[in-house]
């Protein structure tokens, strides 16, 4: 049954939309580490957010940081995807919060390789596992406040045999 209520409406709309908006939050991550493009990275957090990729052999702090180390662990991989599926989107609204944190979760499989972009690419490494998106809205939209990423799972193709990055 379709609600004609319209304060109800609004805030149904207001979700939906705060959903979209949260799901591109997250398609920018993932496009600005294929791209390499670490400043627009930089721009998709609060000023105090943090990255944990310490669960995936990583690293972990604010943005500007992990963005540089990033570039440099990327650097011998022109080719990447970081595919997102499996989005979970949980809007909060807990004790002295007006709906305006939320948290997106996804599962990731991300392919790697060392040749250019040519189409000639051979894979080198391929991996898989989560990431955890903490969020909260600010007057430019919304931020991202905290990511935290586990790998799961690695499965060298071409590389080296131990699957480690060089």
């Amino acid at each position: 049954m379709v609600n004609t209520e319209p304060m109800t409406q609004r805030v149904e709309l207001a979700t939906v939309r705060d959903r979209l908006d949260l799901d591109g939050l997250v398609t920018d991550y993932a496009v600005a580490l294929d791209d390499g493009d670490w400043a627009a990275y930089r721009r998709l957090f609060t000023p105090d957010g943090r990255a944990d990729h310490r669960g995936a052999g990583g690293i972990e702090g604010d943005s500007g940081t992990v963005a540089a180390w990033l570039a440099e662990r990327f650097s011998g991989f022109p080719v990447r995807q970081h595919l997102f599926v499996n989005r979970r989107v949980r809007l909060r609204t807990w004790e002295g919060d007006t709906g305006d944190t939320a948290e997106v979760r996804t599962d990731y499989v991300s392919p790697v390789c060392r040749g250019g972009g040519d189409g000639a690419a051979v894979l080198d490494l391929l991996s898989g596992g989560r990431c955890a998106f903490t969020a909260v809205r600010t007057p430019d939209g919304w931020r991202l406040s905290r990511v935290v990423v586990r790998e799961t799972w690695r499965r060298p193709t071409g590389g080296r045999p131990d699957g480690v990055i060089d």
